[in-house]
Protein backbone atom coordinates (compact mmCIF):
# COMPACT_ATOMS: atom_id res chain seq x y z
CA UNK A 1 0.00 0.00 0.00
CA UNK A 2 1.27 3.45 -0.91
CA UNK A 3 0.32 6.68 0.84
CA UNK A 4 0.18 10.10 -0.86
CA UNK A 5 0.16 13.11 1.47
CA UNK A 6 -0.84 16.76 1.15
CA UNK A 7 -0.36 19.64 3.58
CA UNK A 8 1.70 20.19 6.70
CA UNK A 9 2.14 17.06 8.83
CA UNK A 10 1.58 19.18 11.96
CA UNK A 11 -2.02 19.89 10.92
CA UNK A 12 -4.95 17.61 11.88
CA UNK A 13 -4.85 14.37 9.88
CA UNK A 14 -7.59 13.37 7.43
CA UNK A 15 -7.31 9.97 5.72
CA UNK A 16 -9.47 9.41 2.62
CA UNK A 17 -9.89 5.95 1.07
CA UNK A 18 -10.77 5.46 -2.58
CA UNK A 19 -13.32 3.05 -4.00
CA UNK A 20 -12.71 -0.33 -5.61
CA UNK A 21 -11.11 -0.16 -9.04
CA UNK A 22 -9.92 3.43 -8.63
CA UNK A 23 -6.85 4.72 -6.80
CA UNK A 24 -5.60 7.61 -4.66
CA UNK A 25 -6.63 10.21 -7.27
CA UNK A 26 -10.28 9.44 -6.44
CA UNK A 27 -9.97 12.16 -3.75
CA UNK A 28 -7.14 14.23 -5.27
CA UNK A 29 -9.21 17.37 -5.85
CA UNK A 30 -10.67 17.27 -2.34
CA UNK A 31 -7.22 16.69 -0.84
CA UNK A 32 -5.78 19.77 -2.51
CA UNK A 33 -8.68 21.91 -1.34
CA UNK A 34 -8.37 20.65 2.24
CA UNK A 35 -4.56 20.75 2.45
CA UNK A 36 -4.22 24.38 3.66
CA UNK A 37 -6.12 23.40 6.83
CA UNK A 38 -5.43 19.67 7.18
CA UNK A 39 -2.76 17.06 6.57
CA UNK A 40 -4.52 14.83 4.02
CA UNK A 41 -3.50 11.21 3.43
CA UNK A 42 -4.61 9.31 0.33
CA UNK A 43 -3.71 5.60 0.28
CA UNK A 44 -3.60 3.49 -2.86
CA UNK A 45 -4.98 0.11 -1.82
CA UNK A 46 -3.17 -3.08 -2.75
CA UNK A 47 -4.20 -4.41 -6.15
CA UNK A 48 -5.03 -0.89 -7.40
CA UNK A 49 -3.20 1.89 -9.23
CA UNK A 50 0.57 1.79 -8.78
CA UNK A 51 0.09 -1.07 -6.29
CA UNK A 52 -1.51 -3.31 -8.94
CA UNK A 53 1.14 -6.03 -8.53
CA UNK A 54 0.40 -6.55 -4.82
CA UNK A 55 -2.66 -8.79 -4.36
CA UNK A 56 -5.69 -7.26 -2.66
CA UNK A 57 -6.73 -9.49 0.27
CA UNK A 58 -9.73 -8.14 2.18
CA UNK A 59 -11.32 -5.23 4.03
CA UNK A 60 -9.90 -6.52 7.31
CA UNK A 61 -6.35 -6.92 5.99
CA UNK A 62 -6.46 -3.43 4.52
CA UNK A 63 -7.61 -2.06 7.89
CA UNK A 64 -4.58 -3.75 9.50
CA UNK A 65 -2.25 -1.96 7.08
CA UNK A 66 -3.88 1.42 7.54
CA UNK A 67 -3.82 1.15 11.33
CA UNK A 68 -0.11 0.39 11.16
CA UNK A 69 0.40 3.57 9.12
CA UNK A 70 -1.73 5.65 11.51
CA UNK A 71 0.25 4.38 14.48
CA UNK A 72 3.58 5.06 12.77
CA UNK A 73 2.83 8.44 11.19
CA UNK A 74 -0.16 10.00 12.98
CA UNK A 75 0.35 9.13 16.62
CA UNK A 76 -2.42 6.53 16.48
CA UNK A 77 -5.20 9.06 15.95
CA UNK A 78 -6.87 10.95 13.10
CA UNK A 79 -9.07 13.99 12.99
CA UNK A 80 -11.21 12.43 10.25
CA UNK A 81 -11.69 9.34 8.11
CA UNK A 82 -13.48 9.39 4.75
CA UNK A 83 -14.17 6.67 2.21
CA UNK A 84 -16.37 5.86 -0.76
CA UNK A 85 -17.81 2.44 -1.64
CA UNK A 86 -15.09 -0.11 -0.73
CA UNK A 87 -13.19 2.72 0.95
CA UNK A 88 -16.21 3.50 3.10
CA UNK A 89 -16.45 -0.12 4.19
CA UNK A 90 -12.80 0.06 5.25
CA UNK A 91 -13.67 3.20 7.25
CA UNK A 92 -16.43 1.21 8.98
CA UNK A 93 -13.98 -1.55 9.82
CA UNK A 94 -11.44 0.94 11.18
CA UNK A 95 -14.06 2.60 13.39
CA UNK A 96 -15.09 -0.80 14.72
CA UNK A 97 -11.48 -1.56 15.69
CA UNK A 98 -10.80 1.51 17.86
CA UNK A 99 -13.45 3.62 19.50
CA UNK A 100 -11.23 6.73 19.60
CA UNK A 101 -9.48 6.36 16.24
CA UNK A 102 -11.07 9.47 14.67
CA UNK A 103 -13.21 12.40 15.72
CA UNK A 104 -15.18 12.50 12.46
CA UNK A 105 -15.99 10.07 9.66
CA UNK A 106 -17.77 10.25 6.30
CA UNK A 107 -18.94 7.00 4.73
CA UNK A 108 -20.20 7.32 1.15
CA UNK A 109 -22.25 4.64 -0.62
CA UNK A 110 -20.85 1.64 1.26
CA UNK A 111 -22.12 -1.83 2.06
CA UNK A 112 -22.07 -3.45 5.49
CA UNK A 113 -24.70 -6.13 4.79
CA UNK A 114 -23.58 -9.16 2.70
CA UNK A 115 -24.99 -9.36 -0.82
CA UNK A 116 -23.87 -12.79 -2.10
CA UNK A 117 -26.11 -12.88 -5.18
CA UNK A 118 -24.94 -9.43 -6.29
CA UNK A 119 -21.32 -10.41 -5.68
CA UNK A 120 -21.64 -13.57 -7.79
CA UNK A 121 -23.27 -11.58 -10.59
CA UNK A 122 -20.46 -9.01 -10.59
CA UNK A 123 -17.78 -11.72 -10.62
CA UNK A 124 -19.49 -13.47 -13.53
CA UNK A 125 -19.74 -10.17 -15.43
CA UNK A 126 -16.05 -9.45 -14.95
CA UNK A 127 -15.09 -12.96 -16.07
CA UNK A 128 -17.07 -12.43 -19.26
CA UNK A 129 -16.35 -8.79 -20.05
CA UNK A 130 -13.63 -7.52 -17.68
CA UNK A 131 -10.71 -7.69 -20.11
CA UNK A 132 -12.66 -5.63 -22.60
CA UNK A 133 -14.18 -3.24 -20.04
CA UNK A 134 -10.77 -2.22 -18.68
CA UNK A 135 -8.69 -2.35 -21.86
CA UNK A 136 -6.88 0.83 -22.87
CA UNK A 137 -9.21 1.28 -25.82
CA UNK A 138 -12.31 0.87 -23.63
CA UNK A 139 -10.98 3.35 -21.07
CA UNK A 140 -10.37 5.94 -23.78
CA UNK A 141 -13.88 5.33 -25.08
CA UNK A 142 -15.36 5.74 -21.58
CA UNK A 143 -13.60 9.08 -21.11
CA UNK A 144 -14.70 10.23 -24.56
CA UNK A 145 -18.32 9.42 -23.67
CA UNK A 146 -18.27 11.40 -20.42
CA UNK A 147 -19.10 14.81 -21.97
CA UNK A 148 -21.92 13.22 -23.95
CA UNK A 149 -23.51 11.30 -21.08
CA UNK A 150 -22.77 13.39 -17.97
CA UNK A 151 -23.19 17.05 -17.02
CA UNK A 152 -20.04 19.09 -17.62
CA UNK A 153 -19.40 19.48 -13.88
CA UNK A 154 -19.10 15.67 -13.54
CA UNK A 155 -16.50 15.17 -16.28
CA UNK A 156 -12.94 14.40 -15.24
CA UNK A 157 -10.39 17.19 -15.77
CA UNK A 158 -7.31 16.32 -17.83
CA UNK A 159 -5.17 15.47 -14.81
CA UNK A 160 -7.65 12.89 -13.50
CA UNK A 161 -8.11 11.52 -17.02
CA UNK A 162 -4.35 10.94 -17.22
CA UNK A 163 -4.36 9.02 -13.93
CA UNK A 164 -7.40 7.05 -15.08
CA UNK A 165 -5.69 6.04 -18.31
CA UNK A 166 -2.53 5.04 -16.48
CA UNK A 167 -4.20 2.97 -13.77
CA UNK A 168 -7.40 1.43 -15.10
CA UNK A 169 -5.94 -0.69 -17.95
CA UNK A 170 -3.51 -2.36 -15.52
CA UNK A 171 -6.16 -3.19 -12.92
CA UNK A 172 -5.88 -6.95 -12.30
CA UNK A 173 -9.07 -8.93 -12.77
CA UNK A 174 -8.13 -10.87 -9.63
CA UNK A 175 -8.41 -7.62 -7.64
CA UNK A 176 -12.03 -7.30 -8.76
CA UNK A 177 -12.85 -10.95 -8.02
CA UNK A 178 -11.43 -10.66 -4.49
CA UNK A 179 -13.06 -7.29 -3.92
CA UNK A 180 -16.51 -8.55 -4.89
CA UNK A 181 -16.10 -11.60 -2.66
CA UNK A 182 -14.92 -9.65 0.38
CA UNK A 183 -16.74 -6.33 -0.05
CA UNK A 184 -20.08 -7.60 -1.37
CA UNK A 185 -20.40 -11.22 -0.27
CA UNK A 186 -18.68 -11.55 3.11
CA UNK A 187 -18.36 -8.31 5.06
CA UNK A 188 -20.73 -7.79 7.99
CA UNK A 189 -21.03 -4.83 10.30
CA UNK A 190 -19.38 -5.78 13.59
CA UNK A 191 -21.07 -5.26 16.95
CA UNK A 192 -18.00 -3.36 18.19
CA UNK A 193 -19.04 -0.42 15.97
CA UNK A 194 -21.40 0.51 18.83
CA UNK A 195 -18.34 1.67 20.78
CA UNK A 196 -17.12 4.27 18.30
CA UNK A 197 -16.86 7.79 19.60
CA UNK A 198 -16.56 9.30 16.14
CA UNK A 199 -19.19 11.66 14.80
CA UNK A 200 -20.32 9.92 11.60
CA UNK A 201 -22.13 10.98 8.43
CA UNK A 202 -23.33 8.17 6.14
CA UNK A 203 -23.99 9.40 2.62
CA UNK A 204 -25.67 7.70 -0.31
CA UNK A 205 -27.14 8.79 -3.62
CA UNK A 206 -30.87 8.84 -4.16
CA UNK A 207 -30.35 6.35 -7.03
CA UNK A 208 -28.22 3.92 -4.98
CA UNK A 209 -29.19 0.26 -4.68
CA UNK A 210 -31.52 -0.55 -1.79
CA UNK A 211 -28.84 -2.64 -0.10
CA UNK A 212 -26.67 0.48 0.31
CA UNK A 213 -29.55 2.39 1.88
CA UNK A 214 -30.28 -0.56 4.19
CA UNK A 215 -26.62 -0.59 5.17
CA UNK A 216 -26.86 3.04 6.22
CA UNK A 217 -29.97 2.31 8.28
CA UNK A 218 -28.30 -0.68 9.95
CA UNK A 219 -25.25 1.43 10.79
CA UNK A 220 -27.42 4.13 12.36
CA UNK A 221 -29.32 1.53 14.38
CA UNK A 222 -26.00 0.61 16.01
CA UNK A 223 -24.58 4.16 16.09
CA UNK A 224 -27.66 6.32 16.81
CA UNK A 225 -25.69 9.57 16.60
CA UNK A 226 -24.92 8.89 12.92
CA UNK A 227 -26.43 11.33 10.43
CA UNK A 228 -27.68 9.99 7.09
CA UNK A 229 -27.53 12.24 4.02
CA UNK A 230 -29.22 11.35 0.73
CA UNK A 231 -27.77 13.10 -2.32
CA UNK A 232 -30.85 13.89 -4.38
CA UNK A 233 -30.72 12.88 -8.03
CA UNK A 234 -27.32 11.19 -7.74
CA UNK A 235 -26.06 7.63 -8.06
CA UNK A 236 -23.28 5.62 -6.47
CA UNK A 237 -20.41 7.71 -5.11
CA UNK A 238 -21.19 10.73 -7.29
CA UNK A 239 -20.12 13.34 -4.71
CA UNK A 240 -16.81 11.68 -3.88
CA UNK A 241 -15.83 10.64 -7.40
CA UNK A 242 -17.33 13.18 -9.79
CA UNK A 243 -18.38 16.25 -7.80
CA UNK A 244 -15.58 17.39 -5.49
CA UNK A 245 -16.99 20.90 -5.09
CA UNK A 246 -20.34 19.54 -3.89
CA UNK A 247 -18.48 17.05 -1.68
CA UNK A 248 -16.64 19.95 -0.05
CA UNK A 249 -19.85 21.97 0.37
CA UNK A 250 -21.36 19.06 2.31
CA UNK A 251 -18.22 17.94 4.15
CA UNK A 252 -16.66 21.19 5.35
CA UNK A 253 -19.51 22.28 7.66
CA UNK A 254 -19.43 18.80 9.20
CA UNK A 255 -15.65 18.76 9.60
CA UNK A 256 -15.60 22.27 11.03
CA UNK A 257 -18.46 21.72 13.47
CA UNK A 258 -20.94 23.97 11.66
CA UNK A 259 -23.46 21.22 10.79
Amino acid sequence: MKFHTFGDKRLPHILMIHGGGNAWWNYLRQARALSPRYHVILPTLDGHGEEFATPYVSTEKTADQILEYIDSHCGGHLFALCGVSLGGQIVIELLSRRADLAQKAIIDGSLCIPQPALGRFCIASVRLFGRWMFSERACRWQLALMPKTLPEKMCYPEEIQAHYMEDMPRLPMETLYTMYRTYMMHYRLKDSIRNTRAQVMYWYGEKEMKCVKRSAQLFRSMVPSCTIREAKGYGHGYLSVYLPEEWLQAALPFLEGKA
